[in-house]
């Protein structure tokens, strides 16, 4: 744990001494991001922290990775703070009531992926156009790393050993429920609206759009 740095994704990407199991958390971020470069505002007393994948030819396929970082931190939640009503939106977003609660952001180079998490916890940032939240000031950073940490290693291990299927059934089952109608936003500025039809095994999302599912693998997601 380090008391300030920019980016904790980036910093880690940078070590090239740094090994799968690796975590690095900030207590302050300067420079975090989001998904598509936006910026990811950095509230003291939240969570910021990233740990290393180093892919191995016998893996999944990568992009699930998205999958074993969503359960990972709901289960790492549901220790953390049991009752709350905590749900994963496709593809990356932890909800509290609806609200966005935390954030996961992955990136690769070569056969290294570090994921990162920022969490709120202590305040929910003011973003326009979307509602946010925060899951308890009473959870310091420090005492929610472990957490997440035991939960990502035991995610990454049955990601492992598991059929990709069962994998992604076990990320519906904590995500908003199948039907749910969904506008996609595209990199491309493109919109795309439709009823959730669940999620491939390599973590797509399905779309249904009148008698068609349309497949897409990168884009954020408004109920």
């Amino acid at each position: 744990m380090v008391e300030r740095t920019g980016s904790t994704n980036a910093d880690l990407l940078a070590d090239a001494y740094a090994k799968e199991g690796y975590w690095l958390v900030a207590m302050v971020q300067e420079a975090g991001r989001g998904r598509q470069g936006r910026q990811w505002v950095s509230e003291t007393g939240n969570f910021f922290g990233s740990t290393l994948v180093e892919l191995a030819p016998s893996d999944p396929q990568p992009q699930s990775l998205s999958l074993v970082a969503g359960l990972a931190l709901i289960e790492a939640a549901d220790v953390a703070f049991p009752g709350l009503p905590l749900m994963l939106k496709w593809p990356n977003d932890l909800l509290l009531g609806g609200a966005k609660a935390a954030g996961i952001l992955m990136e690769r180079s070569a056969n290294r992926v570090v994921v990162g998490f920022g969490v709120n916890l202590a305040l929910a940032p003011g973003i326009p156009g979307r509602e946010t939240a925060a899951l308890s000031e009473a959870m310091l950073p420090q005492a929610f790393a472990p957490l997440l940490a035991g939960s990502f290693a035991r995610m990454l291990t049955l990601w492992r050993a598991s059929q990709p299927e069962a994998f992604a059934r076990a990320w519906l089952a904590r995500a908003h429920p199948i039907s749910t109608q969904l506008t996609v936003h595209g990199g491309t500025r493109e919109v795309v609206t439709g009823a959730f039809d669940g999620i491939e095994p390599d973590g797509a999302l399905r779309l249904r759009r009148g008698a068609d599912v349309e497949i897409i693998r990168a884009g954020d997601v408004e109920l």
